[in-house]
């Protein structure tokens, strides 16, 4: 999703708590894996595998000139055949440990195997991170969590939009104390899409 699209999408949602909750969110995620040169590890459920925000935070590294947001998918099934960013299995969230970050994307209770590995990792000092739809034990999981259940006015996939928008935002100051060009990008597009002033 580009700027403007998300700038429209924070318009909409101004006055709820969400964009806050996404810049909130998104920081802790990013002075995470920023101090630590990396190591993000990201995973969902058997059912929901995380694609769409991998794609974003692949993006939003590129732009922001942070690579460390650049996340290894891990995935439930792998196949001989994947190409090996796609072939990271869940043996990678037990060997997790300290100095990573793992953020889990879970719309509904996972499987007992997958919270047993996540508890692991938090054990062996790993930072977790999780969004998901409310089950208590997920939001126990993490260091960090964002919680979108059926009743807010948001979907999940809304919510990882505006957390990936923001993880890039304002990440690295720019020399001199100049905004980067996609910090001054958004903010004009919020600027163009601002209603106009009321005149009385």
């Amino acid at each position: 999703m580009d700027a403007v699209r998300v700038a429209l999408l924070r318009e909409v949602l101004a006055g709820t708590e969400w964009p806050g909750a996404a810049r909130r969110f998104a920081g802790a995620l990013r002075s995470s894996v920023v101090p630590q040169g990396g190591g993000l590890l990201l995973v969902g459920t058997e059912e929901y595998e995380p694609w769409h925000l991998a794609a974003h935070l692949v993006d939003e590294a590129a732009w922001s000139g942070l690579s460390e947001l650049s996340p290894t998918l891990v995935r439930h099934r792998v196949r001989p055949a994947d190409p090996a960013h796609l072939a990271v299995g869940l043996g990678r969230i037990e060997a997790a440990g300290r100095g990573e970050t793992l953020l889990l994307v879970a719309p509904e209770r996972p499987d007992g195997g997958l919270l047993e590995r996540v508890w692991d990792a938090r054990r062996s000092g790993a930072t977790v991170l999780t969004l998901g739809g409310g089950d208590p034990e997920v939001r126990g999981l993490g260091h960090e969590a964002l919680v979108v259940t059926e009743e807010d006015d948001v979907d999940l996939d809304t919510v990882q939009h505006l957390v990936s928008a923001a993880a890039g935002e304002t990440a690295r100051p720019a020399a001199h104390g100049r905004r980067s060009f996609r910090d001054r990008l958004s903010r004009l597009a919020d600027r163009l899409t601002a209603p106009p002033p009321a005149r009385w």
